[in-house]
C-alpha cells in the first residue's frame, strides 16, 4: 500500500544519489547521532519531533527520516504524514548506510558520543537478567525480575516497540540540550 504522498521508503543507493536535494532528519538520540550520522543530517530526536512539526510543515523539499535501522524513522515518517508533511524513510537506516561503506559524519564540536540505543537496551536487559539470577540465590522471588525482562523483550519483538528504549532515551546522556535542538530548528528554518 502506498501513501498519498507516493513511495514511503528510499533505498541506500537512491538516497546517496539524491542526498544533496533532501532534508535529512535523524530521529535518534543525540548520543547516537554524535556517534555518526548521514552527511548533512539534522538531529531531531523522535520524542522531540512535535516541536519541529511547524518548521517541517513549511518545507517544500523532500524530507528523509533516518534512525539506526528503520523502526523509529518509520514511526517519525508516519507522524509527519499525519501532519501533512510528506517524508521518506531510509531502508536499513544509518547501520545499512555504514554497512554499504558510505561515510558517516560526526559533529564538529565532538558532541557527546554514546552507544546506539539497541546496544543500550541489550546491555540493560542483560544486566537486569543477571542481577535477577544472582539475587535469586538469596531469595527465589528475584527470579521474577529476570522473567519480567524476558517478557518485556518478547512483547517488544511482537509489537515492534521498546518500552526500555523509551525509558533509556530519558537519561541525561541521551537527551538533547535545549540549545542544540533550537540550533537544529533554526538551521532547518533557514533551509526552508
Amino acid at each position: 500500500m502506498t501513501s498519498p504522498f507516493g513511495p514511503r521508503t528510499l533505498d541506500i543507493d537512491e538516497a546517496r544519489t539524491r542526498l544533496p536535494g533532501l532534508t535529512v532528519i535523524d530521529v535518534r538520540t543525540p548520543g547516537e547521532y554524535a556517534a555518526g550520522h548521514l552527511p548533512g543530517a539534522l538531529n531531531i530526536p523522535l520524542d522531540q519531533l512535535d516541536r519541529a512539526l511547524p518548521t517541517l510543515g513549511r518545507r517544500t523539499g523532500e524530507v528523509l527520516v533516518v534512525c539506526a535501522s528503520g523502526a523509529r524513522s518509520e514511526n517519525a515518517r508516519r507522524i509527519l504524514g499525519e501532519h501533512g508533511v510528506p517524508a521518506l524513510t531510509l531502508v536499513g537506516g544509518t547501520q545499512g548506510w555504514a554497512a554499504r561503506g558510505h561515510e558517516l559524519h560526526h559533529p564538529a564540536s565532538g558532541g557527546r558520543r554514546t552507544w546506539a540505543m539497541e546496544r543500550q537496551v541489550r546491555f540493560t536487559a542483560g544486566a537486569l537478567v543477571l542481577v535477577g539470577l544472582v539475587l535469586a540465590l538469596l531469595h527465589p522471588a528475584w527470579q521474577l525480575l529476570s522473567a519480567g525482562i524476558a517478557g518485556g523483550l518478547v512483547l517488544s519483538a511482537l509489537t515492534n516497540t521498546c518500552g526500555m528504549a523509551a525509558v533509556l532515551s530519558k537519561l541525561p546522556h541521551n537527551r538533547p540540550r535545549p540549545a542544540d535542538l533550537e540550533a537544529t530548528l533554526a538551521a532547518l528554518a533557514q533551509q526552508a
